[in-house]
């Protein structure tokens, strides 16, 4: 009598938090961010020629502080998305890219919380200056 041995457990593939999974993992919520905001821009700005009224009242619904918060965490998403595009685009055609690519990354976290601490200080000061 032959005895059949059970197949071997496969190995566990779960991504334990390295840094570059953070980074993949929020380019694609930025890029769906994005796209959700460019969808609803293009709906709301066609309707100016639906109607225009309702065009009117969509942008005064826009001109609101939860909307300006709106606004800051999408320029959050476009800066991100942005320079880890360009980490991206280097890693994969730059001979030395997969070398330095934690360096990179590093580099562009670095470049978004600065350019984006900037970003979001001027929109606050319009937020409460103008409204």
């Amino acid at each position: 009598m032959t005895t059949l041995e059970a197949p071997a457990k496969p190995k566990r593939t779960l991504y334990r938090g390295d840094p570059g999974m953070w980074s993949w993992a929020l380019h694609r919520i930025t890029g769906v961010t994005i796209f959700f905001f460019l969808f609803v821009h293009v709906l709301d700005t066609a309707l100016v020629r639906v109607d225009p009224d309702t065009y009117d009242r969509a942008i005064e619904t826009y001109k609101t502080p939860l909307v300006a918060l709106m606004e800051m965490g999408l320029v959050v998403c476009v800066l991100f998305h942005a320079f880890n595009g360009i980490r991206v685009i280097l890693v994969d055609f730059w001979s030395q890219g997969p070398r330095f690519q934690k360096q990179m990354l590093w580099i562009v976290l670095a470049l978004w919380v600065l350019i984006a601490g900037a970003g979001i200080g001027r929109q606050f000061f319009y937020l409460f200056t103008e409204h």
